[in-house]
């Protein structure tokens, strides 16, 4: 079976006050290529009015979702699957988490095991807490599970050169992805969870290692030019990779800070 994957850090759920023309671009870009799952970061308001805006992305995009809600920041996590993928098991995360995490288990027909997917946005404040928070992501990545975490890890690769624009960055942003030397761009929260066994799809099928931020509507912000998304993959599940790529487009440069990474996937029957 195939299917494909989308993650997506929205920026506030692709809006800015009143307006929603943010949202109302990632809601076409999703209609256009379809993923069968949708990790979603950044779902802010999602919670509210008896959770209004959940149902009418779901009404819009033809697809279920899952919210896990942020307690402390607002800034929710979600899941979205399309049939004929089928719940399983849904846990959500707000307690040991900055944000949130959002797992959802879900059975493939035609599959011999379920498929687990998290969704997942890191404190984006210091990789003190970010390496905590990893903690709790590292034990998931049993080999012979299929797993996938996907969302924006606020963090460097190992893989990848420092990133562009990292020394000219304001200090009080800097200090965000500093190593504890104080000088380069920390990678030690990737280089943790690859340690656990986490495969970085984007290094294994990107050799162009291309950034996720900022977006070409977004510069000057608080980021410097870096692979900042990830999808990770249980060792298992990395094998089913077969494409990914990262989404830039006219409207994916001014749709949010972050680029959306699209990823397929082709399991054996």
């Amino acid at each position: 079976m195939q299917f494909t994957v989308l993650t997506y850090n929205t920026l506030f759920a692709g809006r800015d006050g009143a307006k929603d023309e943010r949202a109302q671009a990632q809601i076409d870009l999703i209609n256009q290529v379809r993923p069968d799952v949708f990790l979603m970061q950044e779902a802010k308001g999602f919670d509210a009015n008896g959770s209004a805006w959940l149902y009418a992305t779901e009404e819009r995009i033809g697809m279920r979702g899952f919210l896990a809600v942020a307690p402390r920041t607002g800034q929710n996590v979600a899941i979205f699957i399309r049939e004929p993928l089928r719940p399983l098991t849904f846990e959500a995360d707000g307690a040991h988490f900055h944000h949130a995490t959002a797992t959802l288990k879900v059975a493939v027909p035609g599959g011999n095991e379920p498929i687990t997917f998290i969704s997942a946005h890191l404190c984006p404040n210091g990789p003190e807490v970010r390496r905590r928070e990893a903690a709790y992501l590292a034990v998931q990545a049993a080999p012979d599970r299929l797993t996938l975490v996907t969302g924006d890890f606020n963090s460097a690769s190992p893989h990848d050169p420092e990133p562009e624009g990292f020394d000219t960055l304001p200090a009080h942003h800097r200090a965000r992805y500093l190593a504890d030397d104080l000088h380069g761009v920390d990678r030690s929260v990737l280089a943790h969870l690859e340690a656990a066994g986490w495969v970085d799809l984007g290094h294994q099928l990107d050799p162009a290692k291309v950034a996720t931020v900022p977006t070409a509507g977004f510069t000057g912000t608080e980021f410097a030019t870096m692979r900042c998304d990830y999808l990770l993959a249980s060792a298992s599940l990395a094998q089913a990779a077969r494409h990914y790529e990262v989404l830039r487009t006219p409207a994916t440069d001014a749709a949010s800070d972050h680029y959306p990474i699209l990823a397929r996937f082709e399991l054996p029957q």
